[in-house]
């Protein structure tokens, strides 16, 4: 950790777990212990070859920030896994109230009379974490014993067993349900034919009703005519 007037860096080396054709990123931390607005800048030795993210700005009173600075994917690994690649840190102090927008060139230029702090940053490869290794079996101290074949087949078992019992003593209430369902569909469907019979029987009715006033009409209209005819060859024959 850099013990500076204004900001406290961590950490002083930028260690990067090397892979070929990955990139890879590593973390700074920038901690204000100070009262007043901290201007930063981050500058490298080689920066087509690192992207830092933010690369300037500001730290408020006794508040920290992060810095993320990312490598990009490498073709080939450096010799003996060394790099020559550093990192410098400018820090300045800067009105209150202060943002990234206000800090420019000038603000680290000494010969303007700033007082500017700076720390040197290291870039150092580390090997990539190695997986997991599998987990091994339990030794013979301190280990759960492990169950064995027939133990697990009588589990099995006997978990099927449970399983087929309560299958059977739920099976006849499913057949009742389906039965009471059943019941209550045909019940339905014989309400339903009793309302079409009563409703074709009315219509019989009142077809029986109609006819037989047609009927009765016919005949009255008959006798109508007949004596209408009657009266007729009276009156001829009492004029004759």
């Amino acid at each position: 950790m850099s013990t500076g007037e204004l900001l406290s860096i961590e950490p002083l080396e930028l260690k990067f777990p090397f892979e070929l054709k990955k990139q890879i990123s590593c973390s700074l931390q920038l901690s204000n212990k100070t009262d007043s607005y901290v201007a930063f800048k981050v500058k490298t030795t080689n920066p087509k070859k690192y992207c830092v993210r933010p690369n300037t700005g500001v730290v408020l009173p006794r508040s920290t920030c992060h810095v993320i600075v990312t490598m990009q994917a490498q073709k080939e690994a450096p010799p003996d896994m060394q790099c020559k690649d550093k990192f410098l840190l400018q820090s300045v102090k800067t009105n209150d109230g202060a943002t990234t927008k206000d800090v420019t060139p000038e603000v680290f230029n000494k010969e303007a009379g700033h007082v500017v702090e700076e720390c040197k940053l290291r870039v150092v490869y580390v090997p990539p974490p190695q997986p997991a290794s599998p987990v091994p079996e339990g030794s013979e101290e301190g280990s759960s014993p492990r169950v064995s074949a027939t133990e697990n087949k009588n589990v099995n078992s006997s978990e099927f067993s449970n399983a087929a019992k309560a299958f059977t003593e739920l099976e006849p209430q499913e057949r009742s349900a389906e039965a009471r369902s059943l019941i209550l569909k045909l019940t339905e469907e014989k309400n339903k034919a009793n309302q079409r019979s009563n409703r074709l029987r009315q219509e019989l009715e009142l077809l029986k009703r109609q006819g037989s006033k047609s009927r009765g009409g016919v005949s009255i209209l008959f006798l109508i005519i007949i004596g209408l005819i009657g009266l007729l060859l009276g009156y001829l024959m009492k004029k004759s």
